[in-house]
């Protein structure tokens, strides 16, 4: 939509040991209660403009829906699809199912059920209640893949076509918010303070993380709808991009050139890589997405798409330069007052673009990365804190799980 001007609030909540903990959830839901009194507020008190969450898949909570519906687990990896159906036409809605189920079959993976998220109605208003889409989750096995990586390379392929037979049968109200092996996105429109409580799930002491990724969008001058509440699959965006018509042309441009090992055939299933009706965000999560399926790392995903301004910087290296000549000479930069959150594999990270205009402030503790649109959004004791700064205009800090590090810009 060409008319959101929006300051949102997004943030970062990582794990420096990337352990999984409670403590991870409790906070991004915490983060979310501060950041309600910047949110728009219906005049039914009730409605906000959205805000969601990123988290991992909580294995243990999810092995046991799974046995619940009867079924022995493997070893490997099981995926979890988080879908908004339409809650109405019952018509769209099995056939939304039925597209799901036989893409998902046709790539030889197993399903073992559906499941329908339980959610509290009595919080949200009366818009959000008009648009409330049937909330449920599909839960995935797989024979084949050891690697939650290229499980999910083919989980992303499924839902580019899931997502295409949709449109093909001019089914409305359908939007898969995560399918994934990795993480799982709680999301809709509600004020952000009342997350965990729309979705009970988020309270199970099992749900359990190593990041969350989380966002709260206050746009009063738009009609927000459930699928547009952030975070996306990779990244959450607050700002807006300027240059949102060019990137969608210079997307369109590339996609007759795109070839991937990861993709072989099924490069065309992918495109397009960016949808007609996506927002400036979902614009950018897809294309940030498309990078990091291809092995890309999310920081230089992040580099590829919203560099620094580096041409007349003196005191930047010539490796340095060198680094954004190339990401300028692969992709077209997106430019705009922007910040973004994201996690992805081994990396979780919070940039800014050029205009630094989004200010994004972060505390470290010893095992923790908090970053975020606010300051002071997490109650951490003094004495813990080993670091406090800000991101500057486009920049990075980043964690990486697997090193166990946590890297300024």
């Amino acid at each position: 939509n060409e008319h959101e001007h929006s300051s949102c609030g997004v943030g970062l909540i990582a794990s420096i040991s990337g352990q999984a903990s409670r403590k991870v959830v409790e906070m991004g839901v915490q983060a979310l209660k501060v950041l309600y009194h910047r949110g728009a507020v219906d005049a039914d008190g009730k409605t906000g403009d959205g805000a969601g969450i990123q988290l991992d898949v909580p294995q243990e909570f999810f092995k046991e829906q799974i046995e619940r519906a009867g079924h022995k687990i493997n070893e490997l990896p099981f995926a979890v699809g988080m879908i908004f159906l339409p809650r109405t036409n019952f018509d769209a809605q099995e056939k939304s199912r039925i597209i799901v189920e036989s893409e998902i079959l046709k790539e030889g993976f197993t399903i073992y059920g559906w499941r329908n998220v339980p959610i509290n109605t009595q919080i949200i208003g009366e818009k959000a209640n008009a648009t409330l889409p049937q909330i449920e989750q599909i839960l995935i096995g797989n024979e084949t893949y050891k690697k939650e990586l290229e499980f999910d390379d083919k989980l992303y392929v499924i839902r580019k076509r899931i997502e295409k037979k949709i449109i093909q049968q001019n089914i409305n109200d359908f939007y898969v918010c995560s399918l994934s092996s990795k993480s799982i996105i709680y999301k809709g429109m509600f004020l952000a303070e009342q997350l965990a409580n729309f979705y009970p799930d988020i309270q199970d002491q099992r749900f359990i993380s190593k990041f969350a990724v989380y966002h709260q969008r206050y746009s009063t001058n738009t009609f927000p709808t459930w699928s547009l509440a952030q975070p996306f699959r990779v990244i959450a965006h607050n700002g807006e991009i300027n240059t949102l018509k060019g990137n969608k042309n210079w997307m369109t441009a590339h996609e007759p050139r795109l070839f991937h090992n990861n993709f072989k055939n099924s490069i065309n299933d992918l495109k397009p890589i960016i949808d007609d009706d996506a927002s400036d965000s979902a614009a950018l999560d897809s294309t940030i997405e498309l990078l990091v399926k291809s092995n890309r790392s999310l920081p230089m995903a992040k580099i590829l798409t919203i560099p620094e301004a580096w041409a007349h910087r003196r005191d930047f290296s010539k490796k340095l330069k060198n680094l954004y000549a190339y990401a300028t000479a692969v992709m077209e930069p997106w430019d705009g007052p922007a910040a973004i959150c994201g996690a992805q594999d081994e990396w979780a990270i919070a940039g800014m673009d050029r205009n630094g205009l989004r200010p994004i402030r972060y505390t470290l503790t010893k095992n923790l990365l908090i970053a975020g649109s606010e300051t002071g959004m997490v109650n951490v004791d003094e004495k813990d804190i080993l670091q406090k700064g800000r991101v500057g205009p486009g920049q990075l800090i980043a964690v990486n799980f697997k090193e166990k590090k946590f890297y300024t810009n």
